[in-house]
This record gives structure tokens, sequence and C-alpha cells, in this order.
């Protein structure tokens, strides 16, 4: 039951990065479509028990910590796409778990075992593949679109540290959850006002659209990793979920026709096995 609660976690997030890809590709207002992302989520949410009073203090810290790095690291995201192909964006992104690796034997007094280092040594090999792209003005776009994908990941493993350190301190993990909802619907709003101005606020149906599918993708992808990590083991669940950018890669290439070269599959080859190394945990 975990190995398939897992690959509808993976399912979710394949289509949710595919989706974020051909929003970004419109150029329309990013804050306003996080706001509709955030709104649908805190709906599907508001009927799940929240226990304030475990540590009401602990839960709303932590809920603003991990919903600003959520917030930021999903604007860069689909800022990132834009300019890099949805394969590369994607295969980056979900390498955030060599970070919470590293940040966790840090901040929380973990070990990191052979496996995991060789998991970070092939995830360094993994983006020095994508470094090396472009020449002249191509060159520049592809680089202007990496840099941010890359602080996304950093901003991603951010938000998956300040969960596990919230909830080691006693925070209710629905609340937690709650609370970064509301960060994606005002984080959303400032964003848009910020970066769109008036032209942000124009009704836009097919933003809605976009965002109201993308929501229920972010919620499936929540609802679907609790539910795997409840009943499995999270060496077997998160390197299933994290694969999501294979997904990704294959709807970009046969729908928008982005194309692989040996260093994009070397590099995607190479984030595979970052991502089973770093998944072992002894």
């Amino acid at each position: 039951m975990a190995i398939l609660l897992a690959l509808g976690c993976l399912i979710c997030s394949a289509l949710n990065d595919f989706l974020f890809k051909l929003f970004a590709g419109r150029q329309g207002p990013r804050g306003m479509f996080i706001t509709v992302i955030g709104c649908v989520w805190l709906l599907a949410l508001l009927g799940m028990p929240v226990e304030w009073e475990r540590d009401t203090g602990t839960t709303v810290s932590w809920g603003m910590v991990s919903g600003l790095f959520s917030l930021a690291a999903n604007l860069l995201l689909i800022e990132a796409m834009q300019r890099q192909s949805a394969g590369v964006c994607s295969t980056i992104f979900r390498l955030n778990l060599v970070a919470v690796v590293i940040g966790a034997c840090w901040l929380l007094d973990e070990t990191l075992t052979v496996f995991q280092g060789c998991g970070v040594v092939f995830a360094v090999a993994a983006v020095c593949c994508f470094l090396s792209w472009g020449k002249g003005g191509a060159g520049r776009a592809v680089w202007l679109g990496f840099w941010p994908v890359l602080v996304a990941s950093l901003l991603r493993a951010g938000m998956g540290l300040s969960y596990k350190y919230g909830f080691l301190r006693g925070a209710d993990p629905n609340g937690v959850v709650l609370l970064n909802s509301l960060f994606w619907i005002a984080g959303g709003i400032i964003y848009s006002l910020g970066r769109d101005g008036a032209s942000g606020w124009k009704p836009d149906w097919r933003l809605l659209g976009f965002g109201v599918l993308s929501g229920i993708l972010v919620t499936g992808i929540v609802f679907f990793m609790a539910a795997a990590l409840r009943c499995g083991k999270a060496s077997v669940v998160l390197p299933i979920a994290q694969m999501s950018f294979l997904g990704t890669l294959g709807l970009s290439a046969a729908i928008l026709k982005e194309k692989l070269d040996w260093r994009k599959c070397a590099g995607i080859g190479c984030g595979m096995l970052a991502i089973l190394f770093l998944s072992i945990e002894g």
C-alpha cells in the first residue's frame, strides 16, 4: 500500500511540475496563480483537526517559517521554468534532499552515512552536468533559469528541515500545513502587487483553471506523502516520490518537444542515483 501511495505522490508531483512549466510559458501573474493554489489547498485542509493546545506558539512559529520557505521556493521554481527546461528544473528541485540530509546532520545531530555521502557526490555531478549548457544569448538565458531553481531547491530543503525541527518540538502537523496554505494566499497577493501591479488583478479564467488544478495536485502531493509515510518506510517512500522529475521529463519531451542531449541524460541519471543513495539510512 505504501508503494501505491508513493506512486500517487509521484504522479501528482510530476503533473504539477509540468503544469508550472505550462503556466510559466504563458507569462501570467505568478502571484495570483500561487494565491489560487493556496485557496484550494486551504479549502482541502479545513476539515483536518488541528490540536492547537499541543503547543500553539511552536505550531505558529514553524508554520510561518516553513510557509515562507515553501512560498519562496515555488515562486522561484515558476520563474526558473520560464527560461529553463521543465526536465532540468524538476530534477534540480527534487535534489533538495541533498540539503535536507546535510542540514539534518548539522542542525539535528544526525549522522551522514557512507551511502548518503555517495548521494551527495552524485547530486553535485548532476548539477555540474546541467551547468555546462549553452553559449551566447541562449546560454545566458539558461544560466538565468539555472540559479533560481538551485535557490528554489535549497529553500524547499529549508521547508523540509523546518517541518522536521518543528514537529520534534511539538508543533501540530495539520496546523503547520494549514499555516503554509495561508502563506501562499497572502504571499501570492503581495508578490502579485509588487511584480505585476494592477494587471495582476484582471479576471483570467485560464489562470483560475491552472490554479485550481495545481491546487488539487498540491493537495494530493501532501496527502499521498503523509499517508505513504504513515504506513511505509521513508527509505522506500521517498525515493519513489522524489523520482517525479522522470514523469515531468517524459511529459515535456512528448508534449513540449524538449530535447535531450548527453549532458541532460547524464545529469538526470546522476540525479536518480543521488536520490536512491540519499534515501538509504544505514
